[in-house]
Protein backbone atom coordinates (compact mmCIF):
# COMPACT_ATOMS: atom_id res chain seq x y z
CA UNK A 1 0.00 0.00 0.00
CA UNK A 2 3.17 2.04 0.67
CA UNK A 3 4.14 1.57 -2.84
CA UNK A 4 0.30 2.51 -4.33
CA UNK A 5 0.54 5.68 -2.46
CA UNK A 6 3.31 6.59 -4.02
CA UNK A 7 2.21 5.68 -7.28
CA UNK A 8 -1.07 8.19 -6.56
CA UNK A 9 1.02 11.12 -5.39
CA UNK A 10 1.96 11.18 -9.24
CA UNK A 11 -1.43 12.20 -10.21
CA UNK A 12 -1.28 15.88 -7.79
CA UNK A 13 -2.50 18.54 -10.33
CA UNK A 14 -3.48 16.30 -12.97
CA UNK A 15 -6.72 14.32 -11.77
CA UNK A 16 -9.24 16.59 -10.39
CA UNK A 17 -12.23 16.45 -10.50
CA UNK A 18 -11.58 12.87 -9.70
CA UNK A 19 -9.03 11.79 -6.77
CA UNK A 20 -5.59 10.61 -6.99
CA UNK A 21 -5.47 6.79 -6.75
CA UNK A 22 -2.48 4.46 -7.44
CA UNK A 23 -2.83 0.61 -7.65
CA UNK A 24 -0.02 -2.43 -7.26
CA UNK A 25 -0.93 -5.62 -8.71
CA UNK A 26 1.08 -8.83 -6.30
CA UNK A 27 1.19 -11.81 -7.19
CA UNK A 28 3.09 -14.77 -5.45
CA UNK A 29 4.63 -12.05 -3.39
CA UNK A 30 6.16 -10.16 -6.19
CA UNK A 31 5.07 -6.72 -7.91
CA UNK A 32 3.99 -8.11 -10.93
CA UNK A 33 1.68 -4.47 -12.43
CA UNK A 34 1.76 -0.81 -10.93
CA UNK A 35 -0.54 2.16 -12.17
CA UNK A 36 -2.23 5.38 -11.69
CA UNK A 37 -4.91 7.66 -12.53
CA UNK A 38 -3.26 10.02 -14.87
CA UNK A 39 -5.87 12.32 -16.00
CA UNK A 40 -10.21 12.74 -15.47
CA UNK A 41 -11.55 11.25 -18.17
CA UNK A 42 -8.78 7.99 -18.88
CA UNK A 43 -8.43 5.22 -17.38
CA UNK A 44 -8.45 4.59 -13.58
CA UNK A 45 -5.35 2.84 -11.51
CA UNK A 46 -6.47 -0.38 -10.99
CA UNK A 47 -7.12 -0.68 -15.04
CA UNK A 48 -3.68 0.54 -15.59
CA UNK A 49 -2.33 -1.75 -12.96
CA UNK A 50 -4.18 -4.68 -14.27
CA UNK A 51 -2.96 -4.01 -17.90
CA UNK A 52 0.78 -3.70 -16.35
CA UNK A 53 0.61 -7.26 -14.65
CA UNK A 54 -1.31 -8.92 -17.80
CA UNK A 55 -1.95 -12.67 -17.31
CA UNK A 56 0.30 -12.42 -14.23
CA UNK A 57 -2.66 -10.60 -12.37
CA UNK A 58 -5.14 -14.02 -12.47
CA UNK A 59 -5.05 -15.32 -9.19
CA UNK A 60 -2.68 -12.31 -7.34
CA UNK A 61 -3.98 -9.46 -5.23
CA UNK A 62 -4.20 -5.40 -5.88
CA UNK A 63 -3.60 -3.07 -3.41
CA UNK A 64 -5.54 0.36 -4.20
CA UNK A 65 -5.02 3.59 -2.11
CA UNK A 66 -9.05 3.93 -2.72
CA UNK A 67 -11.99 1.75 -2.96
CA UNK A 68 -12.90 0.40 -6.54
CA UNK A 69 -15.60 1.90 -8.57
CA UNK A 70 -18.71 0.52 -9.07
CA UNK A 71 -20.35 3.09 -10.99
CA UNK A 72 -20.25 3.76 -14.74
CA UNK A 73 -18.69 7.42 -15.40
CA UNK A 74 -16.46 8.23 -18.84
CA UNK A 75 -15.24 5.17 -18.10
CA UNK A 76 -16.20 1.88 -17.09
CA UNK A 77 -16.17 0.37 -13.03
CA UNK A 78 -12.86 -1.40 -12.37
CA UNK A 79 -15.20 -3.56 -10.55
CA UNK A 80 -15.57 -5.39 -13.81
CA UNK A 81 -12.01 -4.90 -14.82
CA UNK A 82 -10.79 -6.49 -11.49
CA UNK A 83 -13.00 -9.79 -12.17
CA UNK A 84 -12.15 -9.99 -15.45
CA UNK A 85 -8.53 -9.94 -14.91
CA UNK A 86 -8.61 -12.85 -12.38
CA UNK A 87 -8.05 -10.99 -9.43
CA UNK A 88 -9.01 -13.22 -6.19
CA UNK A 89 -7.74 -10.51 -3.31
CA UNK A 90 -8.05 -6.73 -3.31
CA UNK A 91 -6.61 -4.45 -0.39
CA UNK A 92 -7.74 -0.66 -0.51
CA UNK A 93 -7.06 2.22 2.01
CA UNK A 94 -9.79 4.92 1.50
CA UNK A 95 -13.63 4.41 1.55
CA UNK A 96 -14.83 5.90 -1.62
CA UNK A 97 -17.47 8.97 -0.76
CA UNK A 98 -18.73 9.73 -4.04
CA UNK A 99 -22.13 7.75 -4.10
CA UNK A 100 -22.59 7.31 -7.77
CA UNK A 101 -19.19 5.25 -7.53
CA UNK A 102 -19.45 3.66 -3.90
CA UNK A 103 -20.01 0.05 -3.15
CA UNK A 104 -17.31 -1.52 -5.02
CA UNK A 105 -15.98 -3.67 -1.73
CA UNK A 106 -19.53 -5.60 -1.26
CA UNK A 107 -20.08 -5.86 -4.77
CA UNK A 108 -16.57 -7.56 -4.82
CA UNK A 109 -17.17 -9.73 -1.55
CA UNK A 110 -20.51 -10.69 -3.54
CA UNK A 111 -18.38 -11.82 -6.13
CA UNK A 112 -16.80 -14.17 -3.98
CA UNK A 113 -13.65 -12.04 -3.70
CA UNK A 114 -11.59 -11.62 -0.39
CA UNK A 115 -11.63 -7.90 0.18
CA UNK A 116 -9.53 -5.94 2.95
CA UNK A 117 -10.52 -2.05 3.85
CA UNK A 118 -9.19 0.98 5.60
CA UNK A 119 -5.54 -0.19 5.21
CA UNK A 120 -3.18 3.08 5.62
CA UNK A 121 -6.51 5.34 4.97
CA UNK A 122 -5.31 8.01 7.42
CA UNK A 123 -2.12 8.32 4.19
CA UNK A 124 -4.26 8.05 1.75
CA UNK A 125 -7.10 10.17 2.57
CA UNK A 126 -4.10 12.94 3.22
CA UNK A 127 -4.11 12.72 -1.05
CA UNK A 128 -7.53 13.73 -1.09
CA UNK A 129 -8.57 15.97 1.44
CA UNK A 130 -9.84 18.73 -1.27
CA UNK A 131 -11.86 15.74 -3.06
CA UNK A 132 -13.66 14.23 0.02
CA UNK A 133 -14.30 17.69 0.86
CA UNK A 134 -15.64 19.19 -2.06
CA UNK A 135 -17.67 15.00 -2.08
CA UNK A 136 -19.12 16.25 1.60
CA UNK A 137 -19.73 20.01 0.69
CA UNK A 138 -20.23 20.82 -3.06
CA UNK A 139 -17.50 23.87 -2.39
CA UNK A 140 -13.85 23.62 -3.38
CA UNK A 141 -10.88 23.28 -0.60
CA UNK A 142 -9.54 26.88 -0.15
CA UNK A 143 -6.52 27.53 0.67
CA UNK A 144 -5.44 31.17 2.16
CA UNK A 145 -2.65 32.26 1.44
CA UNK A 146 -0.94 35.60 2.64
CA UNK A 147 2.83 37.22 2.64
CA UNK A 148 2.60 39.15 6.03
CA UNK A 149 4.84 41.21 8.48
CA UNK A 150 5.42 40.81 11.91
CA UNK A 151 2.49 43.00 12.04
CA UNK A 152 0.31 41.07 10.47
CA UNK A 153 0.65 43.65 7.49
CA UNK A 154 -0.02 42.50 3.89
CA UNK A 155 1.11 45.92 2.02
CA UNK A 156 1.88 49.21 3.19
CA UNK A 157 -0.37 52.32 3.52
CA UNK A 158 0.62 52.79 -0.27
CA UNK A 159 -0.44 49.47 -1.10
CA UNK A 160 3.05 48.31 -1.80
CA UNK A 161 3.53 44.45 -1.50
CA UNK A 162 6.19 43.31 -3.61
CA UNK A 163 8.34 41.88 -1.96
CA UNK A 164 7.34 41.30 2.14
CA UNK A 165 8.67 37.44 2.04
CA UNK A 166 11.94 36.57 0.36
CA UNK A 167 13.09 33.72 -2.67
CA UNK A 168 12.54 31.13 -0.58
CA UNK A 169 8.99 31.35 0.87
CA UNK A 170 7.68 32.74 -2.55
CA UNK A 171 9.10 29.80 -4.31
CA UNK A 172 7.17 27.51 -1.63
CA UNK A 173 3.70 29.55 -2.60
CA UNK A 174 4.17 28.52 -6.24
CA UNK A 175 5.14 24.80 -5.37
CA UNK A 176 1.52 25.19 -3.78
CA UNK A 177 0.24 27.05 -6.70
CA UNK A 178 1.28 24.55 -9.01
CA UNK A 179 -0.54 21.65 -6.92
CA UNK A 180 -3.95 23.71 -7.05
CA UNK A 181 -6.60 24.35 -10.07
CA UNK A 182 -7.39 27.49 -9.79
CA UNK A 183 -5.70 30.71 -7.90
CA UNK A 184 -7.86 33.26 -6.30
CA UNK A 185 -7.72 37.04 -6.15
CA UNK A 186 -10.05 40.40 -5.77
CA UNK A 187 -10.80 43.56 -7.43
CA UNK A 188 -8.12 45.30 -5.69
CA UNK A 189 -5.02 42.70 -6.25
CA UNK A 190 -5.80 43.05 -9.72
CA UNK A 191 -5.61 47.07 -10.01
CA UNK A 192 -2.76 47.65 -7.14
CA UNK A 193 -0.70 44.90 -8.56
CA UNK A 194 -1.76 43.54 -11.98
CA UNK A 195 -0.41 39.78 -10.94
CA UNK A 196 0.52 37.49 -13.41
CA UNK A 197 -0.83 34.42 -11.04
CA UNK A 198 1.46 32.23 -13.43
CA UNK A 199 3.03 28.97 -11.96
CA UNK A 200 6.69 30.15 -11.89
CA UNK A 201 10.24 28.39 -10.22
CA UNK A 202 8.15 24.93 -9.74
CA UNK A 203 7.69 22.29 -11.80
CA UNK A 204 3.89 22.20 -13.57
CA UNK A 205 2.70 18.56 -13.10
CA UNK A 206 -0.40 19.61 -15.37
CA UNK A 207 -2.60 22.34 -16.60
CA UNK A 208 -1.93 25.07 -15.62
CA UNK A 209 -4.26 26.95 -12.64
CA UNK A 210 -7.07 28.69 -13.70
CA UNK A 211 -6.41 32.52 -13.30
CA UNK A 212 -9.25 34.23 -11.25
CA UNK A 213 -10.66 37.34 -10.48
CA UNK A 214 -13.96 37.79 -7.94
CA UNK A 215 -15.20 41.26 -7.63
CA UNK A 216 -18.84 42.90 -6.48
CA UNK A 217 -18.93 44.40 -9.99
CA UNK A 218 -16.92 44.32 -13.00
CA UNK A 219 -13.65 46.32 -12.01
CA UNK A 220 -12.14 48.94 -14.81
CA UNK A 221 -10.75 47.89 -17.72
CA UNK A 222 -7.38 48.24 -18.76
CA UNK A 223 -5.11 46.84 -21.73
CA UNK A 224 -2.16 46.24 -20.10
CA UNK A 225 -4.06 43.54 -17.55
CA UNK A 226 -1.25 40.58 -17.60
CA UNK A 227 -4.32 37.97 -16.66
CA UNK A 228 -5.41 38.95 -20.99
CA UNK A 229 -2.08 36.89 -21.58
CA UNK A 230 -2.28 33.65 -23.31
CA UNK A 231 -0.21 32.01 -20.35
CA UNK A 232 -2.88 30.25 -18.68
CA UNK A 233 -6.60 30.33 -18.79
CA UNK A 234 -8.23 33.69 -17.08
CA UNK A 235 -12.01 33.97 -15.41
CA UNK A 236 -13.85 36.99 -13.48
CA UNK A 237 -16.37 36.52 -11.52
CA UNK A 238 -18.57 39.29 -11.10
CA UNK A 239 -21.51 40.19 -8.44
CA UNK A 240 -22.92 42.94 -11.13
CA UNK A 241 -21.90 43.81 -14.33
CA UNK A 242 -21.17 47.13 -15.45
CA UNK A 243 -20.19 49.01 -18.93
CA UNK A 244 -16.59 47.60 -18.40
CA UNK A 245 -18.05 43.88 -19.05
CA UNK A 246 -17.88 43.91 -22.63
CA UNK A 247 -14.26 45.34 -23.00
CA UNK A 248 -12.95 42.42 -20.63
CA UNK A 249 -14.82 39.66 -22.61
CA UNK A 250 -13.78 41.23 -26.07
CA UNK A 251 -10.08 41.07 -24.33
CA UNK A 252 -10.77 37.34 -24.18
CA UNK A 253 -11.48 37.14 -20.33
CA UNK A 254 -14.27 34.69 -19.04
CA UNK A 255 -17.11 37.33 -17.29
CA UNK A 256 -19.59 35.54 -15.26
CA UNK A 257 -21.95 37.10 -13.08
CA UNK A 258 -22.85 35.17 -9.92
CA UNK A 259 -25.04 36.38 -6.55
CA UNK A 260 -22.21 36.18 -4.15
CA UNK A 261 -19.17 34.86 -3.15
CA UNK A 262 -20.20 31.30 -2.06
CA UNK A 263 -21.76 31.14 -5.77
CA UNK A 264 -18.20 31.84 -7.70
CA UNK A 265 -16.65 29.19 -5.30
CA UNK A 266 -19.50 26.85 -5.74
CA UNK A 267 -19.48 26.63 -9.58
CA UNK A 268 -15.32 26.72 -9.73
CA UNK A 269 -15.28 23.76 -8.17
CA UNK A 270 -18.15 21.96 -10.10
CA UNK A 271 -16.19 23.10 -13.09
CA UNK A 272 -12.98 20.41 -11.85
CA UNK A 273 -11.07 23.32 -9.84
CA UNK A 274 -11.47 21.40 -6.35
CA UNK A 275 -8.11 23.09 -4.26
CA UNK A 276 -8.34 26.83 -4.94
CA UNK A 277 -5.63 29.03 -3.87
CA UNK A 278 -6.64 32.06 -2.44
CA UNK A 279 -4.60 34.91 -2.68
CA UNK A 280 -6.30 38.36 -2.49
CA UNK A 281 -6.09 41.13 -0.28
CA UNK A 282 -7.64 41.94 3.15
CA UNK A 283 -11.03 42.38 1.94
CA UNK A 284 -11.40 39.29 0.11
CA UNK A 285 -9.45 37.11 2.63
CA UNK A 286 -11.88 39.04 5.84
CA UNK A 287 -15.51 37.77 2.95
CA UNK A 288 -14.01 34.24 2.91
CA UNK A 289 -13.11 34.02 6.97
CA UNK A 290 -16.28 35.60 7.76
CA UNK A 291 -18.51 33.30 5.42
CA UNK A 292 -16.04 30.22 6.18
CA UNK A 293 -15.02 29.73 2.91
CA UNK A 294 -11.36 29.16 3.37
CA UNK A 295 -10.43 25.92 4.54
CA UNK A 296 -6.62 25.86 5.17
CA UNK A 297 -4.52 28.82 6.18
CA UNK A 298 -0.82 29.06 4.44
CA UNK A 299 1.16 32.52 5.86
CA UNK A 300 4.47 33.24 5.17
CA UNK A 301 5.95 35.83 7.70
CA UNK A 302 8.58 38.22 7.65
CA UNK A 303 10.70 39.39 10.11
CA UNK A 304 9.74 43.12 9.14
CA UNK A 305 7.41 45.62 10.62
CA UNK A 306 5.35 47.89 8.43
CA UNK A 307 2.71 49.81 10.94
CA UNK A 308 0.02 52.04 10.44
CA UNK A 309 -3.48 52.35 10.50
CA UNK A 310 -3.90 52.82 7.07
CA UNK A 311 -1.83 49.72 5.83
CA UNK A 312 -3.39 46.81 4.47
CA UNK A 313 -4.23 44.13 7.42
CA UNK A 314 -4.52 40.45 6.68
CA UNK A 315 -8.39 40.79 7.90
CA UNK A 316 -10.05 43.50 6.66
CA UNK A 317 -13.26 43.22 7.43
CA UNK A 318 -15.49 43.33 10.44
CA UNK A 319 -13.20 40.65 12.33
CA UNK A 320 -15.00 39.13 16.03
CA UNK A 321 -16.10 40.79 19.08
CA UNK A 322 -15.42 38.63 21.49
CA UNK A 323 -12.31 36.03 21.80
CA UNK A 324 -15.18 32.64 22.11
CA UNK A 325 -15.25 33.77 18.45
CA UNK A 326 -11.79 33.77 17.19
CA UNK A 327 -10.85 31.14 14.75
CA UNK A 328 -8.29 28.87 15.43
CA UNK A 329 -5.63 26.64 13.58
CA UNK A 330 -5.67 23.15 13.71
CA UNK A 331 -2.97 20.57 12.28
CA UNK A 332 0.34 23.22 12.60
CA UNK A 333 3.33 23.47 10.25
CA UNK A 334 5.94 25.38 11.19
CA UNK A 335 9.26 25.94 8.80
CA UNK A 336 11.77 27.91 8.47
CA UNK A 337 12.23 29.45 4.34
CA UNK A 338 15.23 31.61 4.76
CA UNK A 339 14.55 34.22 7.04
CA UNK A 340 10.89 33.65 6.84
CA UNK A 341 8.95 31.31 8.76
CA UNK A 342 5.96 29.40 7.05
CA UNK A 343 2.89 28.73 9.33
CA UNK A 344 0.44 26.24 7.82
CA UNK A 345 -2.55 24.65 9.32
CA UNK A 346 -6.72 24.06 8.76
CA UNK A 347 -8.77 26.35 9.96
CA UNK A 348 -11.82 25.77 12.57
CA UNK A 349 -14.49 28.37 13.14
CA UNK A 350 -16.33 28.41 16.15
CA UNK A 351 -19.94 26.91 16.02
CA UNK A 352 -21.33 30.78 17.15
CA UNK A 353 -19.24 32.58 15.01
Amino acid sequence: MTRAIKLAKKGVGRTHPNPRVGAVVVNHGKIVGEGWHHKAGEAHAEVNALQAAGEQAVGGSIYVTLEPCAGHGRTPPCTEAILKAGITRVVFASADPNPDMAGGSQFLQAQGIDVLGGVMADESDALNVAFFHYMKTGMPYVIAKAAISLDGKLATRNHDSQWITGEKARKHAHQVRAMSDAIVVGAGTLKDDNPSLTVRDARLKGEHPLRVVIAKQTPDFFPECKLLSHEAPSRMYVYANNQHTKLWQEAGMDVLEVPDLQAALKHLADDGCLQVMLEGGGQLHAACLENQCSNELLLYQAPLLIGGKESVNFWHGLGISHMKDAVHLQDIQRRKLGDDMMIRGKLHYPKHM
